[in-house]
C-alpha cells in the first residue's frame, strides 16, 4: 500500500488540476469556494485543447499513482495488468490479453514469459484454434493477484478521495462519453485502434 505522504501528494496534485480547471472555467477570481458552481456559471466554453491538456495532466498524475502502487508490490504495470485481466475475465488468448491492457503483442509475449517463469501464468493451446495460445492463471497467480488487486483498489480509492460520490459518478459518465465519442470518430475516419 502507498505511504500516506505519497498518496496525499497525488491527491493534492489532482485537487490542483481540478481547481485549476474550475478557475479557468469561471475566471481567476470567481468561484474559489465552490469550483463546480463557478464552472456552471461561466459563459465561455472551454476550448478542446485546454480540456485535452487538463485530461492529460490528470491522467499522468493518476498513472504515476497507479505505477507507484503496483511497483510497491514488486510488479510492473504490464505484468499486473495481465494478471488483473486474467483474474476478472478468465483465460484469454495472448493477443487478446495484450489488446485489453493496451500493449503491443511483443510486449505482451514478454510479460507472459516473465509471469510463466514465476509460475503465475501458464499457456495452453486453444481448443478452437490450433495456432492460438491461451493464458491461464495458476493457483499461485490467482492467490497473488487477488491479494495485490485488493491493495491496489485501496490505493486507487485514495487517489480519487478528493472527489465526492456525485463527482465520481459525473466523472465516470463524462469519461465514458468522451471515450465513446473518440471511438466513433476513429471508426468514421477508418483508423485502426
Amino acid at each position: 500500500m502507498l505511504h500516506s505522504g505519497r498518496a496525499r501528494a497525488v491527491v493534492d496534485s489532482l485537487s490542483m488540476v481540478y481547481i485549476s480547471m474550475s478557475r479557468y472555467l469561471a475566471g481567476a477570481t470567481a468561484g474559489k469556494d465552490d469550483p463546480m458552481a463557478a464552472a456552471k456559471a461561466t459563459t465561455s466554453t472551454p476550448k478542446g485543447v485546454h480540456l485535452w491538456l487538463l485530461l492529460w495532466k490528470a491522467t499522468k498524475a493518476q498513472e504515476a499513482h497507479a505505477r507507484r502502487s503496483v511497483e510497491a508490490m514488486g510488479l510492473c504495470l504490464s505484468d499486473f495488468g495481465a494478471l488483473e485481466v486474467l483474474l476478472h475475465k478468465g483465460p484469454l488468448p495472448v493477443n487478446t490479453l495484450g489488446k485489453k491492457i493496451l500493449i503491443s503483442s511483443g510486449s505482451m509475449t514478454a510479460a507472459i514469459d516473465r509471469l510463466e517463469r514465476q509460475g503465475l501464468v501458464e499457456r495452453k493451446g486453444s481448443p478452437t484454434d490450433r495456432r492460438a495460445r491461451v493464458a491461464h492463471l495458476t493457483a499461485k497467480g490467482t492467490d497473488l493477484i487477488e491479494r495485490l488487486f485488493a491493495e491496489h483498489a485501496r490505493d486507487m480509492e485514495q487517489a480519487f478521495a478528493c472527489l465526492d460520490g456525485a463527482e465520481k459518478h459525473a466523472l465516470a459518465g463524462i469519461l465514458g462519453k468522451l471515450a465513446r465519442g473518440a471511438e466513433a470518430a476513429r471508426k468514421q475516419e477508418g483508423v485502426e485502434p
